[in-house]
């Protein structure tokens, strides 16, 4: 169990006392397996994405053994060409469940590593995981187009799907920037990652027709704050053109309109992203609200359907969920390690980009 003095920083008015931010961290932890892998809970899948996603939560709560043990996970099960898979059973690495391998999923090692040594200053660390960040960057700029946007992800006979979704570029966009920052860590520049990220955020800044339209999806609404793409003034617009169509006072966030569907996950990467603007009291009222979604033993269920049968839906609690929340808490709260990694210090700024 997470001792309370370990989440005294989680602390936030309305959203976490130290008892039941421990309480979370416990919730996480039981879900991890004993070989590091976390998947969404068991008998369900992991993906790379939300498996990063919750050891960076294990990260903000000092679990740091845990989340080390999640990113060994990674580093064991990594493909021959840098990526992973899109799903596994249960965390099981032999029982891949969706043999696609999507390029945001694959990117996001580098968010979780430089997260997790600025936690720890584990240059050990940091040195053991170089070779799996490099190829998995690698893998996922081989899906990179002309215009700069990043394509979906190869199929499982390695055929590429070249059409680029802005959520997953965005996230992408914050891969590279940690990456970056990890290969000048060790004193290994990569400009053509400096163009690469360039060239991406000039695409989610300037060309929306380079991406799917999903419009729909709260997440391509935040993400490009988010990810560090947008800021200043153009984030602040973004965000205030669509709230009234996603925000719902005192539930959350809407997944996709028109839907009456708030989700847990969702809401706290928004609080994530307004933090990211300089928002925190509207972050802090975004966290509030989502609090009925908690459920005893500290998890957050994924969502909630606010209109006609009204219902948790789907009846699940989801580490993902609960690592989300546990981030946007440790941003508002001053973590360092999190600050860094979302606030974008430390991160490469002002990158050129490598295409008009």
């Amino acid at each position: 169990m997470t001792s309370v003095g370990r989440t005294e920083h989680l602390v936030l008015p309305g959203v976490l006392t130290a008892e039941q931010a421990a309480e979370t961290v416990a919730g996480i932890r039981a879900m991890q397996r004993e070989d590091g892998a976390i998947p969404w809970f068991r008998g369900h899948h992991l993906d790379p994405w939300d498996h990063t996603e919750a050891a960076m939560a294990l990260d903000a709560a000092g679990e740091h053994e845990a989340a080390a043990r999640a990113y060994e996970w990674l580093l064991r099960h990594q493909n021959p060409d840098g990526s992973w898979y899109a799903a596994y059973h249960d965390g099981e690495a032999g029982r891949p469940t969706d043999r696609g391998r999507e390029s945001n999923f694959c990117a996001y090692i580098a968010v979780g590593v430089w997260h997790h040594y600025l936690a720890t200053g584990d240059e050990a660390f940091l040195d053991r995981m170089w070779p799996a960040v490099f190829a998995a960057i690698e893998f996922v700029l081989e899906l990179q187009q002309p215009g700069g946007q990043i394509g979906w992800k190869r199929e499982a006979d390695g055929t590429p799907v070249n059409d680029a979704l802005l959520t997953g570029s965005s996230s992408v966009h914050q891969a590279l920037r940690c990456a970056l920052a990890i290969a000048e860590e060790r004193e290994e520049p990569q400009p053509d990652w400096e163009l690469a990220a360039g060239a991406l955020a000039h695409a989610i800044r300037r060309h929306p027709e380079r991406f799917l339209d999903k419009s729909h999806y709260s997440m391509d609404w935040y993400y490009p704050v988010l990810g560090g793409a947008l800021s200043g003034a153009e984030a602040k617009s973004r965000i205030e053109e669509s709230w009234d169509d996603f925000v719902v006072p005192g539930l959350g966030v809407r997944c996709v309109l028109p839907n009456p569907w708030v989700t847990g996950g969702e809401s706290c990467e928004l609080a994530l992203a307004l933090w990211v603007m300089g928002e925190s009291d509207r972050a802090l009222e975004i966290l509030q609200s989502v609090q009925h979604l908690r459920t005893e033993g500290g998890m957050y269920w994924t969502g909630y359907v606010f209109e006609g049968n009204r219902a948790v839906w789907p009846e699940e609690v989801t580490t993902w969920t609960a690592g989300a929340l546990l981030l946007a808490v440790a941003a508002l709260g001053g973590d360092e390690a999190t600050v860094a990694v979302f606030g974008g210090e430390r991160l490469p700024k002002g990158l050129a980009p490598g295409c008009c």
